[in-house]
């Protein structure tokens, strides 16, 4: 199951550029499908601001800046389901706002990215290297391109 959550900040219908929260689901899902992995599997996906993103940069990786995705795998199995919990992963809206806006595409081009991104992480993804960033650029990409051919 994907979990959503917005902070009070981040109102999915409210903001001057809504939220669906489809988009974000649309986007979990793809991402385990390129990757083989069974949709069986619970994660988080919260949107906040850039504070909120700072804080946790700050004390999880020792950095005093906002960025735009933090991802925390748990690889965690529910006792009781057996469903396996992969994490959590964080998002600035404001930043993808930003984002987006210097990128020339829309926020939902933006958020879908961010979402992918964050996702290919908590499958062990990572980007420290040359060769893990040309790997996981790549899959990114493709999963991107193929949301857009399912529409």
């Amino acid at each position: 199951m994907i979990f959503l959550q917005f902070s009070e900040s981040i109102s999915p219908t409210e903001s001057p550029e809504p939220v669906e929260p489809s988009l974000l689901e649309n986007a979990v899902l793809a991402t385990l499908g390129y990757t083989d992995t069974s949709s069986d599997v619970d994660l988080s996906i919260v949107l906040t601001d850039d504070n909120q993103l700072r804080q946790l940069n700050l004390q999880f990786l020792g950095v005093d800046a906002p960025t735009d995705v933090l991802a925390f795998p748990s690889g965690e199995t529910d006792p009781d389901s057996g469903t396996q919990y992969l994490g959590d992963v964080i998002v600035s809206h404001p930043r993808a706002k930003a984002q987006a806006s210097a990128a020339g595409h829309a926020l939902e081009r933006e958020l879908k990215l961010l979402v992918v991104h964050g996702v290919l992480h908590l499958l062990g993804y990572d980007h420290g290297e040359e060769q893990q960033k040309a790997e996981m650029w790549s899959a990114q990409e493709a999963i991107l391109a193929q949301i857009d051919q399912n529409g």
